[in-house]
C-alpha cells in the first residue's frame, strides 16, 4: 500500500489526539500533580496534537484566570515525564507511550481579536444597514 502524500492529519491521528487529551485531562483533574502552580489553577486543554508517528503529543492548554501562561505552561513541561507515566494505565492499546509536550494555546487570543475588529465602528460603517433594517424603515 501506498502512503499517503497530504500533510494532513489522518483520523488515527486525531482519534489519538483525543484519547490523549482526555487522560491528561483526568489526570490533572485528579490533582495528581504535586505541583502548587498546578494545582491552584484551572487549566483547559483544547487539543492535542499526534505526531505522524505518534511519538510526541503536543498540548494546547490554556489557564483559566491566570494572567502568566508562560509560567503554568513551564510548570507543565517541568512535570511533563510524569504526566507520561501517568497516562499509560488509560492508554494500554499504544504501542509507544507519546512523549508529551504542552504550548499555550493562543486561538481564544485569535478568536477575541476577530471578534473585536468585526464589531470596530469602522466595519459596522462598511457593512452599513441590512437588508431586514432597510425594508424596516
Amino acid at each position: 500500500m501506498a502512503k499517503s502524500t497530504s500533510s494532513g492529519r489522518t483520523q488515527r491521528m486525531l482519534r489519538v489526539g483525543e484519547q490523549v487529551r482526555a487522560a491528561l485531562v483526568q489526570v490533572l483533574q485528579r490533582g495528581e500533580v504535586r505541583d502548587a502552580l498546578i494545582e491552584s489553577t484551572v487549566i483547559s486543554i483544547s487539543e492535542v496534537r499526534m505526531s505522524t508517528d505518534l511519538k510526541v503529543a503536543t498540548a494546547y492548554v490554556t489557564p483559566l484566570g491566570v494572567a502568566d501562561h508562560a509560567g503554568i505552561v513551564e510548570a507543565l513541561n517541568r512535570h511533563a515525564k510524569f504526566l507520561r507515566g501517568r497516562l499509560s494505565p488509560h492508554l494500554r492499546q499504544m504501542k509507544y507511550m507519546p512523549e508529551v509536550r504542552f504550548e499555550d494555546d493562543t486561538s481564544f487570543d485569535n478568536y477575541k481579536k476577530i471578534d473585536d475588529l468585526l464589531r470596530s465602528p469602522d466595519v459596522a460603517r462598511d457593512l452599513g444597514p441590512s437588508d431586514d433594517e432597510a425594508e424596516d424603515r
